[in-house]
């Protein structure tokens, strides 16, 4: 995983009203992740879910359509037709086509300027590059004076809020 944006310091935008870190140390993100959407949607969140490539956001939306074949998330790609109208909306730019209020963020990129009430930053634990770059992000929204959050995964998977 490559650290997504170049060294340009991050500034307090006053939408933004927290940023929650997602530490994954034992399930993957096809698994944590349609938990942590299914949990956005039911809160009433509007989601932009960005990847770092169009293969990722197929690979994405072939994962929410089979992921638990008794659960359903609403959900599409901007290179759909409406994209506006999604709930999820499966994207690489974080663009809120779908006027969403939640960005999920998997590909390590720094999020300058938003309008989101709310970002997840979802990063793999087990990366040691993807940690490094996490906690260099951590460090500038820190430092820019948003609220944060940091959640990791306990031995059966379940996310423990650490800070």
């Amino acid at each position: 995983m490559d650290n997504k944006d170049d060294s340009t310091p991050i500034t307090h935008i006053s939408t933004l009203t927290s940023i929650q870190f997602y530490h994954l140390t034992t399930s993957p993100l096809a698994k944590a992740l349609p938990k942590l959407l299914e949990r956005a949607v039911v809160g009433g969140y509007r989601v932009c879910l960005v990847a770092e490539s169009d293969e990722f956001v197929e690979q994405l939306n072939q994962l929410l359509w089979t992921y638990d074949p008794s659960s359903f998330l609403p959900h599409g790609s901007d290179k759909d037709v409406q994209p506006e109208s999604q709930p999820i909306l499966l994207s690489t730019s974080i663009e809120p086509l779908n006027s969403a209020n939640l960005l999920v963020v998997t590909d390590g990129r720094k999020v300058k300027n938003t309008t989101y009430g709310r970002i997840l930053d979802i990063f793999d634990g087990n990366d040691p590059q993807a940690t490094v770059f996490a906690r260099e992000r951590w460090k500038e929204y820190k430092n820019a004076g948003y609220e944060i959050t940091y959640f990791s995964q306990n031995e059966q998977g379940i996310w423990q809020k650490k800070s």
